[in-house]
């Protein structure tokens, strides 16, 4: 039938991709943990190609390092790297709300607003899962709003790296203090002031980069096992469990 449009499938390589980046976010996989390809396919109910095709670029983005014939495993944060990341990622933002806020309607502020409530009902619940996704679903709107393909590219790009410290950030009552920033900023977008809202971006996620200093000692782990592929990452990939057999 010519009326109906072929439905698009995410490959494999990307869903285990996703699913092993989100592991290693949440610290299902942690610092330090060495990975193994079979294993991780086993678990995932992938082959083994998709899977180090997936190692390969997490390699590239700097969660994963390898040593031929020696090892593979998760990378512990550094300090540096972490800093860097987090002012890449902060530029960013400070981009999205210069060029998006003259773009952004009555419907952005709303989602804006929607999305902030989200986040201190989270927060004051420790809900770190849903304080997360509230804090991206607000800051996402101005990136949308923007409209550059390429600041979005690298917001998701170097964001995991800090995201294992934010974590914690958000776990601490103390990170209610976000939630009047988002506000300020909100205000800024409303009042159509890209300015204002280009400076409490910067207070918002310069506070980031201070947490980069205390990276290694947060991510610290010690005594790590071998890890068997947390039953989470095959919920994220809605695929079956190990004794799934390879595409």
């Amino acid at each position: 039938m010519d009326v109906l449009r072929p439905v698009s499938r995410t490959p494999l390589r990307d869903r285990a991709y996703e699913a092993l980046r989100e592991a290693i976010v949440r610290g299902d996989l942690a610092p330090g943990a060495p990975v193994n390809d079979a294993d991780l396919a086993d678990g995932l109910g992938l082959s083994r190609a998709s899977v180090r095709e997936a190692l390969a670029r997490l390699c590239d983005e700097g969660l994963v390092e390898t040593r031929p014939q020696s090892y593979t495993r998760v990378t512990r944060p550094v300090s540096r790297v972490v800093r860097d990341a987090a002012t890449v990622v902060r530029v960013m933002h400070e981009l999205a709300a210069r060029t998006g806020v003259p773009l952004l309607g009555p419907e952005g502020v709303r989602a804006m607003r929607e999305a902030n409530e989200r986040f201190a009902a989270a927060v004051a619940a420790n809900d770190v899962d849903a304080a997360l996704c509230a804090d991206d679903a607000l800051h996402h709107v101005l990136v949308g709003a923007s409209g550059n393909h390429a600041l979005a590219a690298t917001i998701a790009r170097y964001t995991p790296l800090i995201r294992r410290v934010e974590r914690r950030l958000f776990g601490d009552a103390e990170s209610c203090g976000s939630v009047d920033l988002h506000t300020r900023l909100i205000d800024a977008c409303e009042a159509g002031d890209a300015e204002e809202a280009v400076r409490v971006t910067t207070e918002i996620w310069a506070a980031l980069e201070q947490l980069a200093d205390d990276a290694v000692e947060v991510a610290e782990v010690t005594g790590i096992p071998a890890p068997a592929v947390p039953s989470s990452m095959c919920a994220v990939l809605d695929c079956p469990g190990p004794t799934a057999g390879m595409p």
